[in-house]
């Protein structure tokens, strides 16, 4: 026994309903673990000596905790650094080196940091 055309149609779009209903909470658990990664931070700063003057070529280095692999940038004039897309659900640790001398190392940790950091480093020379 065949059905009217119209009863077809009503058939089909309740199905469609349903499987939406079924379909949509599936698609956001998936989607949840990829926007966490998607959401990234960013540090800048300023490298500079004990008097407060900014030290061109300082090499700034940051290490992610996890995998070790550590990222650098020199600084020019201004003394001023910056990284972007390092992950929030990371630590990482910032430090300077200018020629013979090493600033403190300064923890960014993925519990308490905004995603965008400002952090001076200070290298005891004068």
């Amino acid at each position: 026994m065949r059905l009217p055309p119209r009863e077809v149609q009503h058939i089909s779009r309740f199905g469609k309903r349903v499987a939406s209903a079924f379909i949509a909470p599936f698609v956001l658990l998936l989607t949840i673990p990829l926007i966490a990664q998607l959401e990234t931070r960013t540090v800048t700063g300023r490298v500079m000596d004990a008097r407060g003057n900014m030290l061109p070529g300082a090499v700034v280095q940051l290490e992610n905790t996890e995998t070790l692999v550590v990222r650098s940038y020199i600084t020019q004039r201004d003394g001023v650094y910056h990284f972007t897309g390092l992950s929030s659900d990371v630590d990482y640790e910032v430090r300077a080196h200018y020629k013979t001398h090493w600033s403190n190392r300064r923890i960014i940790s993925k519990f308490d940091s905004p995603k965008k950091s400002q952090i001076d480093l200070t290298i005891p020379i004068d």
